[in-house]
Order: structure tokens, then C-alpha cells, then sequence
């Protein structure tokens, strides 16, 4: 039965919080993002990078890639032995929910994975301006200006005048499909499609082999990155851009994002999908993919260091193929970046950090776990599914086809997509009403 959404919900959200003057301000105020107030104390780093003597415990949290960054701390403890850095691992979608809370509050990590509404945490004041930093560290020159471009949160740094920083990037994303060559070649698959009409006869041979096509874990984040690989192929990439963007008249209720949605639903209709994907969480999707359950998965480049280790050569990786054999090459992306709390009492410690983070070293360590480093060229080539991604991620920048994520278009987004998507997987809404119900969100957002 297909749930009906209504336009109504925007004046009837209006209506509760011009109700609640009655409650504590904070009651709406906790609503809004960039709503708390400013921090009072530094709003951005010391200019020095000298670390203080004694022991230093730096919290690091984070929702991406725990192996590597237990790699990453690894490597770093043992150059800094008077800097014990504390993991503080969270699901993606609870720290994205968490975020503004977590960061602040009196109890705020040292440092923390960079998402959407850091942008608002930065003009708080919450996070710290690392321009200080990229200046005596020189990050400018062993990163590329357009990876640490995506981190200036639009600021100009009050500290130096130039831009602002609030993240340093540790590695580059991008989802994609991995698919497991065995079970592939018993399906009459012999390598990775060229359009998306290629790979839906490839979906259909694995399910009249009696194999599961693919494996989504629709519970937290997986849902969204299988709707938005198929809107990255059907929507024209400056339409998603400015919708993402906040572009004033921008919409997401257009007809390729109609296309898209009702592929989700038509694939889930066909049997393509994992048995409960609605129920199966991204990192459980991943390890049943990897024990051999289905034969394609959903997923990003986290999960090749993982999948890699388990199943060696027999996983290889490709990009949502589009429309056309010539279509551009057009992925979700974005860096796995870390920003310093302004409540940190060791901030240059946690700079040192940052700095690790830029080195041949750690970009080596971010090579072997599946994720492209800053600069490419400090690392050895990388091979196997690995070799896969890269490539992948080769063509979509040539093509300039690496997207931001679509939670990224407002604070709260990703709550509407994650519920939308799993009931357009279980054909409980027609796709104009869910499209309906991000453009509301977009819209409240947008118009503060």
C-alpha cells in the first residue's frame, strides 16, 4: 500500500515550533541547524605546531573505515609515543544524528570525522580553523587545493586572511558495485556491465541463476547510495549540484529522479535484493557479500580494505555504469576528513595528528585499506579490487563526475532518504510522494 505524504508537514512543523514559545527555546532551537550559540573561545589554532612534554590522549570519532584508522593511530603512536590517541568508533547514521550534540557539548571529542553540519558547527565556532596549520605545515603543497577547497566551509580564516580550513583529508570516497567474479561467471556474467540496462540483464541472469543479485544493507546508509549511484546516471549532474547546493529554486521532484526511485522500486519487486534488506544494516550487507550471499553488493570504497582481505582476488569493483556505453562516469564522493573540537586542550597535538595524516606513510595506509589518498602519486600502485576503484575514481574525476553525497543538501536529510528509500524498496511509496518529501526538507531548510 503506498503512504501518501503531504505538502501539509512543512506549515504543520511551522505551527508545532510557534507553539512551543510556551517551552524552553531550546526545544525548536535544538531543531536547527546553526541555531546554538557561539563558542566563546578560540576560533581557530595556535599559530605554533610545537607539542607540549607529557602524555597526551587525543579522542578521535568517526563512522568510517575502523581498520583504517586503527592503522592510522597505529602508525602514528609509534612517531609520537607521548600521544595516545583513544578510537571512538559510531555507525554512520548515529553519528550523523549525533553530530551537533556530540560536538557541542562539554564532552566533545579532540577530533572528529568531518559530515554534513560541520559547515554550521564552523560558523559556530565549534570546530577550529586550521588555516594557522596549513600554513607552518604546508599542507597546500602535499595536498591538492581542490580536496581541501571542499573544507573551508565558504569561512575566510579570521587568523590569516586567506581561507579558512576546518578538516584535513585523510582519503577519497566514492560508491560503487562490487560484485564476486565466481558466483558472476556461474550467472553467465562475464565482466562489469557498460549501462545501466547492461546491468539489470546482469541482475536478471543472477536471479535466474537462483543466486541473490545484490546485497543492500538499507538499514542505515546502503538504501540511499544504491538510489543515489542510479540518480547520479539519470539526473543531469548541474541539476543535482544546485539542488545539493541550496541553489535558490532548485528541486529534486524532477522527472529523472522519478526514473531513478521507481528503479529502486522495480528492482525490489523483481527479487534483486538481499532477503530483509530493509532490516540489514550496510556493515552486515558487506559481511554477507563478502561470505559469498550475493552476487553484486552496494557500498563504498570503505569497505574494499575488508573485502579485499577476505576475499583476495575473487572481488573486483566497478562504478554505476550510465544511460549509454558513453556516458560520463558519475559517482557519489567526498573526502574522509577529520576537524579538531574547539573545546580540545591539546590542539596542537591534535595538528600533529592532521599533519601524520598528509605523509607518504599514512597515504600508504589509506591506499591499502581501499580509499584514494590526497596525492595518488606518493603511493605504490595499487592492485586487485583496489586497482579497481582507483581506476573508477580515475575516470569519474576526468569526467568531473564525483558527487557529494545527497544528505549533504540539509542537516536532516538523511532521515527522509533513509526512511524514503526503504519504503521504496518495499513498494510502500510512489516515488513523486518521496521526492515530495525531500523537497520539504530542502525547503525548510533552505529558506532560514
Amino acid at each position: 500500500m503506498m503512504e501518501r505524504t503531504h505538502r501539509m508537514r512543512r506549515r504543520v512543523a511551522a505551527t508545532v515550533c510557534a507553539a512551543a514559545l510556551v517551552l524552553p527555546l531550546t526545544a525548536c532551537d535544538a531543531l536547527t541547524p546553526g541555531s546554538a550559540a557561539a563558542v566563546p573561545g578560540p576560533r581557530s589554532v595556535p599559530s605554533s605546531t610545537a607539542v607540549p612534554d607529557g602524555d597526551i590522549t587525543l579522542r578521535l570519532q568517526f563512522a568510517d573505515a575502523p581498520l583504517m584508522v586503527d592503522a592510522l593511530i597505529a602508525a602514528f603512536e609509534k612517531g609520537h609515543p607521548n600521544i595516545k590517541v583513544e578510537p571512538q568508533y559510531k555507525t554512520f547514521s548515529d553519528y550523523v544524528q549525533n553530530l551537533k550534540l556530540t560536538m557541542t557539548s562539554d564532552t566533545a571529542p579532540d577530533i572528529a570525522q568531518y559530515a554534513v553540519g560541520m559547515t554550521d558547527l564552523a560558523a559556530d565556532g565549534h570546530i577550529l580553523d586550521l588555516a594557522p596549520y596549513r600554513e607552518a605545515y604546508g599542507w597546500d603543497k602535499a595536498i591538492p587545493p581542490v580536496s581541501l577547497d571542499q573544507l573551508t566551509a565558504g569561512q575566510t580564516s579570521e587568523a590569516t586572511g586567506g581561507r579558512a580550513l576546518f578538516g584535513v583529508p585523510a582519503g577519497l570516497s566514492m560508491t560503487g558495485i562490487y560484485y564476486n567474479k565466481e558466483l558472476a561467471k556461474k550467472a553467465g556474467i562475464d565482466g562489469p556491465p557498460n549501462t545501466v540496462a547492461e546491468f539489470e540483464d546482469q541482475l536478471a541472469a543472477a536471479k535466474e541463476a537462483d543466486l541473490t543479485p545484490l546485497g543492500v544493507g538499507a538499514l542505515d546508509s546502503g538504501g540511499l547510495h544504491l538510489w543515489a549511484a542510479l540518480l547520479n546516471q539519470l539526473m543531469p549532474t548541474d541539476d543535482y549540484w544546485d539542488w545539493v547546493n541550496g541553489t535558490k529554486g532548485a528541486t529534486i521532484e524532477t522527472p529523472a529522479a522519478v526514473s531513478a526511485s521507481r528503479l529502486v522500486i522495480d528492482w525490489g519487486r523483481k527479487g534483486y535484493y538481499n532477503d530483509s534488506a530493509n532490516g540489514t544494516a550496510q556493515v552486515d550487507s558487506t559481511a554477507q557479500f563478502a561470505k559469498g550471499d550475493s552476487v553484486f553488493l552496494i557500498n563504498g570504497n570503505w569497505a574494499a580494505g575488508q573485502l579485499a582481505t577476505v576475499m583476495g582476488d575473487n572481488v573486483g569493483f566497478f562504478p554505476m555504469p550510465g544511460e549509454q556505453a558513453s556516458s560520463p562516469t558519475v559517482a557519489s564522493g567526498f573526502s574522509v576528513s577529520y576537524a579538531v573540537s574547539s573545546r580540545t586542550e591539546h590542539p596542537e597535538a591534535a595538528g600533529a595528528f592532521l599533519d601524520f595524516l598528509t605523509t607518504p606513510e599514512a597515504g600508504q595506509i589509506i591506499s591499502d585499506n581501499g580509499f584514494m589518498p590526497p596525492n595518488p602519486d606518493a603511493v605504490k600502485k595499487p592492485e586487485g579490487v583496489l586497482a579497481d576503484i582507483a581506476e573508477g575514481h580515475r575516470r569519474a574525476v576526468a569526467d568531473d563526475g564525483i558527487t557529494t553525497f545527497p544528505d549533504f543538501a540539509a542537516p536532516a536529510m538523511l532521515d527522509r532518504l533513509r526512511s524514503g528509500v526503504q519504503k521504496l524498496i518495499a513498494n510502500r511509496i510512489d516515488p513523486s510522494d518521496y521526492l515530495d518529501s525531500l523537497q520539504d526538507e530542502w525547503e525548510e531548510h533552505h529558506a532560514e
